[in-house]
């Protein structure tokens, strides 16, 4: 991952940095490995994610 900065704009580059992290969902994964999750919770969650996802994406394809 690269940032740039331009004109030594530190804070637009933390800020896209920032923005970036969120999106490869980084931060996501941080919290979620702070703490030990059992492997029935762990199944439980990766099924509700894949559910939302399909959903979301059928969502996108009916109004496409």
């Amino acid at each position: 991952m690269d940032i740039k900065v331009f004109g030594n704009d530190i804070e637009k580059a933390l800020k896209l940095l920032k923005r970036q992290i969120q999106k490869d969902g980084l931060f996501k994964e941080v919290k979620q490995r702070s703490f030990y999750e059992k492997p029935s919770v762990k199944e439980k969650r990766k099924r509700r994610e894949a559910l939302k996802k399909r959903q979301k994406a059928q969502r996108f394809k009916r109004n496409a």
